[in-house]
């Protein structure tokens, strides 16, 4: 099994891009706070299933906690886990249960500067796509119910997510 996997903050500075005709732009309100969904999340390369977790802040114990849940998700069998290059990722607080793990779970690791590689950049492209760009939520409790009805709908569709963002062999 190999899953791809990434970090996202949920809304970033970017609201997308949008023609409007001229005079006719789309004014989106804003309370002047960035606020977003922390998300954590993998692509298994083989069914589409997409696992994401919502974490309040992320760092290598965040991480950590995620690998752990990763091995009870998938119970048997070798994972193989295609990571970009964050430090957290090869943080020292992860490396004895990665050694612990090592018959079970392999991180590899992209070249950096090398999203497009990364399958779960077209998740969270798809995802801020589909519920954020310019899209106006009063709470971070809207943005959250949002994201979890989009990551809910995707995963009934497990072929499609094939189709748009992995590559048939």
């Amino acid at each position: 099994m190999v899953l791809e996997g990434k970090t996202r903050k949920e809304a970033d500075d970017d609201s997308g891009r949008t023609w409007f005709l001229r005079g006719k732009q789309r004014i989106i309100p804003t309370f002047g706070q960035h606020k977003g969904v922390k998300l954590i999340g993998t692509l298994d390369y083989e069914t589409g299933e997409i696992f994401c977790i919502e974490e309040e802040q992320y760092d290598a114990k965040t991480f950590l906690h995620f690998l752990q849940k990763l091995l009870t998700v998938y119970p048997t069998g070798k994972i193989v886990m295609v990571l970009d290059n964050a430090r957290i990722h090869h943080a020292k607080l992860i490396q004895p249960f990665l050694d612990e793990h090592r018959n079970r779970l392999e991180l590899v690791f992209l070249p950096p500067y090398s999203p497009q590689l990364n399958l779960m950049e077209g998740v969270w492209k798809w995802l801020k796509a589909a519920v954020i760009h310019n899209v106006f939520f009063g709470s971070a409790r809207k943005i959250k119910l949002a994201v979890r009805t989009f990551l809910k709908d995707v995963d009934q569709r497990r072929a499609e997510v094939i189709d748009r963002l992995c590559v048939r062999l």
